[in-house]
């Protein structure tokens, strides 16, 4: 058998760089070179789209203009002004690569890959960019609009995620990226992958590289990039306490390692699988110094990338502080207080069986 005949990296990347310049995105990370600000809509835009980003990282600007700011800045702050966003993991590697680029590199952004890739929550394609937007240089990216775009142009029948089908793109990747233009080229596939080269309904007339597209060609367009088997999402049961007392709720921080780190949360424990909800609750209660009656006042459902949340909340009214010592990791906080913290998306939803919410959840003390 022959092998296939591949579109020519010059082809690929003069259509696709003429092509961005009619067609590219207006973005407001777009027009700088700034490499801290490109650092920052890399890490921001990694599992969340365009529209969801602006915002935050416009308010991220507007409190750290520069990296050094963002070093110098308490981990809660970041916690703060990032929740919402998910993934919060991003949020403290961010953190932590903005200390190491103060620290190691004082103050400026290294241009070199592996320098790149030595910084927390930057990996391969993030480096790739950054070196390429920022410093004009030759940096290859794989990022799942990317991916998307180079599996149908080389008609890649394979689970992209394989090993073999990673090291395939990534060779790809590396012999389309010119030496000339790269910080072009690199938002140019981008935003093909975007706006033109969509997962389910590509509009392949409107693409530059419809000519050379092997999937096109071959009436595959629509069938790649192959879907690989989805994983069953096992449910976990948690249950969380709304303790009341004088008008406020009591609420703690979660560890900034982990899941959610850095998140609010009210009193939560998880249910071993067989248990009863109430019985951990009524644990959780004693274990927080609390001797009242427990009422079931609603579910919450959440879903997080990996498993789905049945939170049962249970409420009561306590006249007394317990062993929930107020300090920055535990407080008593009133409705507009909660409104206004970084809880998380499971939590926040709890807020609607609070009285006085506006939220449909009513509590019968």
């Amino acid at each position: 058998m022959s092998s296939p005949v591949y579109p020519k990296p010059a082809e690929v990347s003069r259509r696709l760089l003429a092509w961005y310049g009619r067609h590219g995105r207006d973005l407001p990370w777009r027009g700088t070179r700034d490499p801290y600000r490109i650092w920052l809509s890399e890490v921001m835009l990694q599992q969340t789209g365009v529209t969801t980003v602006i915002p935050y990282y416009e308010r991220f600007l507007g409190r750290f203009p520069t990296v050094s700011d963002l070093a110098a800045a308490p981990l809660e702050e970041l916690i703060e002004l990032w929740a919402g966003l998910g993934y919060y993991s991003r949020a403290r590697n961010l953190h932590a690569a903005a200390r190491r680029v103060v620290e190691v590199f004082d103050g400026s952004f290294p241009a070199e890959l592996e320098a790149l890739i030595s910084l927390p929550g930057v990996g391969r394609s993030t480096a790739g960019a950054i070196r390429s937007i920022a410093f004009d240089l030759k940096g290859p990216i794989l990022d799942g609009n990317v991916r998307r775009v180079l599996c149908r142009l080389y008609a890649l029948e394979q689970d992209p995620r394989a090993s073999a089908a990673e090291r395939f793109l990534w060779a790809r990747a590396e012999e389309l990226t010119p030496a000339e233009r790269p910080h072009d080229y690199a938002q140019a596939i981008m935003d093909l992958g975007a706006t033109v080269c969509t997962p389910r309904s590509p509009d392949c007339p409107a693409c530059p590289l419809e000519g050379l597209c092997l999937a096109r060609a071959r009436g595959l367009e629509k069938a790649l990039p192959l879907r690989g088997r989805k994983k069953a999402v096992p449910t976990r049961t948690q249950v969380a306490l709304l303790l009341e007392r004088q008008g406020r709720w009591l609420v703690r921080r979660r560890p900034y390692a982990g899941m959610l780190g850095g998140l609010w949360e009210f009193p939560a424990a998880e249910v071993p699988e067989g248990d009863e909800p109430g019985r951990i609750a009524e644990a959780l209660l004693d274990e927080l110094g609390f001797s009242a009656s427990l009422r079931h006042a609603g579910r919450v459902a959440h879903a997080y990338s990996h498993f789905k949340l049945d939170l049962h909340l249970f409420a009561a009214k306590v006249s007394r502080q317990g062993r929930a010592a107020e300090n920055q990791d535990s407080c008593w906080a009133d409705l507009p207080d909660l409104a206004a913290m970084p809880l998380h998306g499971a939590h926040k939803k709890a807020l609607a069986c609070l009285p006085g919410s506006a939220g449909t959840g009513k509590m019968d003390f």
